[in-house]
């Protein structure tokens, strides 16, 4: 999963680095390579601990257990929250967005931002119990800063630059109905994230 799910930012990277408009690509394509990487990091450590007390790395046998510690919870949903990505950790997509071309974009907001909500789909099988003590913090930042990238939508006159803040908008709700844990969140954010991919 992991190797898979990194792998996924060699394409993305490729297209804005080699078919991007502007000298600026490389700064958009080094803000993505640093963002992912960094928070990919704790990730491997958190998958890693996994591995070492359970013996597992299958989803599905995961879901027998579930753990109750923040450490864990931290390392393995912040990489989710960048890919996602969510208010406060977005700054590298309205970049990317800008410089990459018109399929660049499309990746970018088709497949690229789902890739977050499915690994928090997968994790969420065995951590609601650290997810129902933390999760009403990334609701609340989630929903707070899909509503001031709204605003800021307001006031964009770039194409890609209102595509990328209107993906961290939509993306921010589709956080909202994940972290809640419930059914009608989780059918409200495939719903999102469907819509939003096509």
């Amino acid at each position: 999963f992991y190797l898979f799910f990194e792998s996924s930012l060699i394409p993305t990277l490729f297209l804005i680095l080699g078919w991007g408009y502007q000298p600026e690509r490389l700064q958009a394509g080094v803000y993505l390579l640093f963002y992912t990487l960094l928070v990919s990091l704790p990730m491997l450590v958190g998958i890693f601990y996994l591995y070492k007390n359970l013996t597992s790395m299958n989803f599905y046998l995961l879901g027998n257990y579930s753990f109750d510690y923040t450490l864990l919870y931290l390392s393995l949903i912040l990489a989710f929250l960048v890919k996602m990505p969510m208010f406060l950790v977005h700054l590298w997509l309205p970049s990317a967005h800008v410089e990459a071309p018109v399929s660049g974009s499309m990746i970018l907001a088709g497949i690229m931002l789902k890739l977050g909500g499915y690994g928090l789909l997968r994790v969420f099988s065995f951590l609601q119990l650290s997810g129902v003590k933390y999760n009403y913090i990334w609701v609340s930042i989630s929903l707070v800063g899909g509503v001031l990238v709204s605003l800021v939508c307001l006031r964009q006159t770039d194409l890609s630059a209102l595509i990328a803040y209107s993906s961290v908008a939509h993306m921010g709700i589709v956080l909202g109905g994940l972290m809640t844990l419930s059914y009608w969140g989780l059918c409200g954010s495939y719903r999102m994230m469907i819509a939003h991919g096509l």
